[in-house]
C-alpha cells in the first residue's frame, strides 16, 4: 500500500532529527513526508539533510489541531496516511509495516500504534503508558461502545494511519477543535460501520512527564473539546475508564514497593479531574478565567 506521513510540528529539536532518522530506518517508506511547520523562524534546514520532505509553513494563529492535519491529508494521493507528532520516534523499523498490515481487511478505516516509554520516564507515566497501550491488538467497532465507553473511540495522532478513501467519506479532520480530532474521526468512521484497529507491534517511544499546573491545563483543554462536540462526547461516560486508571496505578505502586508514590498520583488525578470538570463549562466561565486555565491558549482567544 502507497502511503505519506503528516507531522505537524512547532519550534523542532532533537526530537524531530530522531523521528526523521527513524523513517529511514523503516522497511517500508512512505512516498511523502508533509510537514506542516508552525513559524517559519523556527524552523532549521537541517533538518531536510536528514530525508526528503516536503515543508509547509503556517503562522501560529492558523494552527489548529483538526485543520492543520486536514491540510496535511488534502495534500496526500495514497492509499494510506499516516498522522505523526515531532516528540514520537520509532521503536523499531517495523512501525510502519506494522501499522500498514491493519488496513489488509478492506473494513479497517484507522490503525493506530502503541505508545511505550524509555528508561528516563517515572513509575506512574510509565504504568499509565502500559495501561493505555497494553501489548495486545485490538479490533473496535460501533458494538464495543456498549462495553468500552469512550475507550471504543480512544485514537491518537501520536501515530495513527488513516485509509484516505474512507477518511474521505467521513468529510476529513473537524476543521477547528482544541484536541481530540482523532476520537471525533474514530467515532464517525465507526458510526459509518468500518473498524478502529490497536496495533500493539507497531510502536513509538512517545510520553510526558507533566507537572500537575500542566495536567490541569491539557485536562481543561479534553474538557472542552467535549463540551465543544457534545453531540458526540455526551453519549458516552469518559468518567469510569480515568477512576479505574487511578486504582489500578495505585495496587501497582503498592505491588513494586513505590508506595511514596501514591500521593503524586492523587494530587495528579485531581488536578486531572478539576481541569476537565472545568474544560466541560469553559462556555460558562469568564473569558479571563479561560484564559488562565487552558493550555492552547490561542484557541480560546
Amino acid at each position: 500500500m502507497t502511503f505519506d506521513v503528516i507531522i505537524p510540528t512547532y519550534k523542532p529539536s532533537s526530537e524531530l532529527k530522531e523521528l526523521l532518522k527513524g523513517i529511514l530506518t523503516q522497511t517500508v517508506k512512505p512516498v511523502n513526508i508533509f510537514i506542516i511547520n508552525t513559524e517559519e523562524k523556527f524552523w532549521k534546514k537541517e533538518f531536510e539533510e536528514i530525508i526528503p520532505i516536503k515543508v509547509i509553513h503556517i503562522k501560529k494563529s492558523e494552527f489548529d489541531h483538526g485543520a492543520t492535519r486536514r491540510m496535511g491529508a488534502d495534500m496526500s494521493d495514497s492509499e494510506v496516511f499516516i498522522c505523526m507528532t515531532q516528540d514520537a520516534r520509532p521503536k523499531d523499523g517495523r512501525l510502519f509495516n506494522n501499522l500498514i498490515s491493519a488496513f489488509e481487511d478492506e473494513t479497517v478505516a484507522i490503525a493506530y500504534a502503541r505508545q511505550e516509554t524509555d528508561e528516563k520516564a517515572g513509575e506512574i507515566e510509565r504504568y499509565t503508558r502500559e495501561f493505555n497501550y497494553p501489548n495486545k491488538d485490538r479490533i473496535k467497532t460501533s458494538e464495543d461502545i456498549k462495553t468500552m465507553g469512550i475507550k471504543a473511540w480512544f485514537n491518537s495522532d501520536v501515530c495513527a494511519a488513516y485509509r484516505k478513501k474512507v477518511y474521505n467519506e467521513a468529510g476529513g479532520f473537524v476543521k477547528r477543535t482544541v484536541f481530540n480530532e482523532d476520537m471525533l474521526m474514530a467515532a464517525k468512521v465507526m458510526e459509518m460501520g468500518y473498524k478502529v484497529v490497536y496495533k500493539a507491534d507497531a510502536r513509538v517511544v512517545h510520553y510526558h512527564e507533566y507537572t500537575m499546573g500542566q495536567q490541569f491545563h491539557r485536562n481543561f483543554d479534553l474538557g472542552a473539546s467535549h463540551r465543544e462536540y457534545k453531540e458526540v462526547f455526551e453519549k458516552v461516560s469518559s468518567y469510569k475508564e480515568g477512576s479505574r486508571l487511578v486504582k489500578d496505578t495505585v495496587f501497582h505502586l503498592i505491588r513494586v514497593g513505590k508506595f511514596y508514590l501514591i500521593p503524586k498520583l492523587v494530587f495528579h488525578s485531581a488536578a486531572k479531574l478539576i481541569g476537565y470538570k472545568l474544560g466541560k463549562k469553559y462556555d460558562k466561565l469568564p473569558k479571563v478565567l479561560v484564559q488562565q486555565f487552558c493550555m492552547n491558549k490561542d484557541y480560546f482567544k
